[in-house]
């Protein structure tokens, strides 16, 4: 093999591995919500959106942080006192790498904590936030 190649090799896989981050579930979720917002997202925006308490939603689950606590690197607990894996993509792989499943968990506590739907920019400003934690 001539020197060069040796010098190739790593580089062509650095844009392979590139290549399969930026088509990743994860980063084609983003995408979608990104799509639909027409706007960058901002990890400050999710992080206020997670900590912040609202008014519109039940008066039991004010904040992401009632369920979840102040930290998404730590085990929450639903209000029944079952565990929930920690909402931080370093804790846990698996967190925010299906549409479907993202969408159902969005719907249902965003109306529960917020009253109402997320907004595109919400839902990608919260994803950019758990991503980087």
């Amino acid at each position: 093999m001539k020197i060069y190649q040796y010098l190739l090799a790593p580089a062509l896989l650095v844009v392979i591995s590139s290549a399969a981050f930026a088509s990743s579930p994860r980063s084609q979720i983003v995408d979608f919500y990104r799509q639909q917002a027409g706007e960058d997202f901002s990890a400050e925006r999710g992080k206020q959106l997670f900590s912040t308490r609202h008014d519109g939603g039940k008066p039991e689950t004010p904040s992401c942080t009632t369920c979840h606590t102040s930290s998404p690197k730590n085990t929450g607990k639903t209000r029944v006192g079952k565990p929930i894996a920690p909402m931080a993509v370093s804790r846990n792989a698996d967190r925010y790498t299906d549409l479907k499943k993202v969408e159902k968990w969005f719907r249902r506590n965003c109306r529960s904590v917020l009253g109402r739907e997320c907004s595109p920019r919400e839902k990608g400003d919260f994803l950019t936030f758990m991503i980087n934690q």
